[in-house]
């Protein structure tokens, strides 16, 4: 690969809110796959999370902003947000592919489930020539043949690298299936224990913990203007 193209991370969720291991599950990709930049892509509608309600996108803009803050390396970006509507993930990589005006490299990082889901995505099949992917899994998430995890129409377009670690899609695009720091953190109890009135502290930033009391997210009762 050529050392002129730079290469960026994506990496979406809802982040309602974000936590220690949305931003340490980053860290290390980044670091393995040496990225440049790693943009975290708040969704303003995420289809596999309809009838759920989401706070709302600034806020969760917000706090993403806030956690990521003093990293060189992370950026904040609202173009999901900004389009609004259903957020897929192959509108939002055509979307970038379009901004950018140098020689630039996408990886989409995936968590190991969501991986394992990815038949149901719009247009999966075309979403493999227009970044790299990275699997994010716990050393505990095991596979007899990688190419076994992808959806049974796609398998045709990949062949193993030559150590066969990591899968090559027809356009010469990757998937790399990383192991991950196991940090049983998630959104959901995070939400749930604000609600009970717990503590959160070392499960999100402490920057996103006073927002949350600020702003009185997740709490019961009527929010202050």
């Amino acid at each position: 690969m050529s050392h002129d193209v730079q290469r960026i991370g994506v990496f979406g969720g809802t982040f309602d809110p974000i936590h220690i291991a949305h931003l340490r599950c980053a860290e290390e990709v980044r670091e393995a796959l040496a990225l440049a930049r790693v943009l975290f892509v708040p969704a303003a509608s995420p289809p596999h999370k309809r009838g759920r309600v989401l706070t709302p996108a600034r806020d969760r803009l917000a706090m993403v902003r806030l956690a990521i803050r003093g990293h060189r390396a992370f950026r904040a970006s609202d173009i999901e947000i900004a389009r609004r509507g259903p957020s897929y993930s192959i509108d939002t990589l055509r979307a970038l592919r379009a901004r950018v005006k140098t020689p630039t490299r996408f990886t989409l990082l995936i968590g190991a489930d969501a991986f394992l889901d990815l038949g149901t995505w719009k247009d999966y099949r075309r979403l493999f020539a227009l970044a790299d992917l990275a699997v994010m899994k716990r050393p505990t998430f095991r596979v007899r043949s990688l190419r076994a995890t992808l959806p049974v129409a796609a398998r045709g377009a990949f062949c193993y690298s030559p150590d066969r670690s990591f899968l090559i899609h027809e356009s010469g695009n990757e998937i790399h299936f990383l192991n991950v720091t196991a940090l049983d953190i998630s959104a959901s109890n995070i939400r749930q224990r604000v609600r009970r009135g717990q503590s959160v502290r070392f499960l999100t930033p402490r920057s996103v913990e006073r927002y949350l009391g600020d702003h009185r997210l997740y709490q019961r009762g009527p929010k202050p203007f």
